[in-house]
């Protein structure tokens, strides 16, 4: 059964035909932004099992990481849907959690580019926290 969802107004919408592979939160300054102040909540897919129907527009930039990213948006709520990474490629493609019908599809397992986090940050202490991308060293073992 795939995984469905859509943007704030319905315009996109959301077709998932597989598991996912993992979720985290990201802190990074550029998740902070495209959340208002908050860490994005994303859920990892294979890329090719991810497909959208409806207008999408898109940014690529150089993420935190370094990466080439592209970011996808409804160009008419303005909500944000996914993001990929493009270069280096063969990286899952990050679904954002608040966009799938199902929220409790799969929680996050780790919080990512902690060091970015303002000082009220409220995360998850048991959950592994990393300075950076998870090939980072890890803060703080779970509670």
């Amino acid at each position: 059964m795939p995984h469905t969802g859509q943007c704030l107004c319905g315009q996109v919408r959301l077709t998932v035909d597989g598991e996912p592979l993992g979720a985290r939160s990201c802190w990074c300054r550029d998740c902070q932004r495209i959340a208002s102040g908050s860490a994005t909540v994303n859920v990892l897919f294979p890329e090719e099992a991810v497909h959208y129907e409806g207008e999408i527009s898109t940014i690529r930039m150089t993420a935190d990481s370094g990466n080439t990213v592209e970011r996808g948006f409804c160009p008419q709520c303005g909500a944000q849907l996914y993001s990929k990474t493009i270069e280096p490629a063969g990286m899952p493609m990050r679904v954002r959690a608040g966009t799938l019908d199902d929220p409790e599809l799969m929680a996050p397992s780790a919080t990512i580019f902690v060091d970015s986090a303002p000082a009220w940050a409220v995360m998850d202490t048991t959950l592994p926290r990393y300075s950076r991308g998870l090939d980072s060293p890890l803060l703080e073992e779970s509670a």
